[in-house]
């Protein structure tokens, strides 16, 4: 199982999207600095997953997030609704 992950910045509310197979292991690497576009906004937290069944799948989705900003808005507004950031 392929992950598309979406981490927010604890400190700034700065979001980050990417993929793993290990998405706890992969948190713990971006909160202990081993991640070098991340490290300057530790801690983060998980706000969102999605499970994806070959890891093309999940990148596929990354690039789509990343290269389509109303995409990436619409998505951001759905995971407000049901948790709003702490950071606002």
């Amino acid at each position: 199982m392929h992950n598309l992950y979406i981490l927010e910045s604890k400190q700034i509310g700065r979001r980050y999207i990417g993929v793993s197979s290990d998405v706890v292991k992969r948190l713990e690497e971006h909160n202990n600095k081993k991640v070098r576009s991340t490290k300057a906004y530790v801690p983060w937290a998980l706000i969102h997953k999605e499970e994806y069944a070959t890891k093309r799948e999940a990148r596929v989705r990354e690039l789509e997030l990343k290269n389509n900003s109303w995409k990436r808005k619409d998505l951001f507004e759905r995971i407000n609704r049901v948790a709003p950031s702490s950071n606002g």
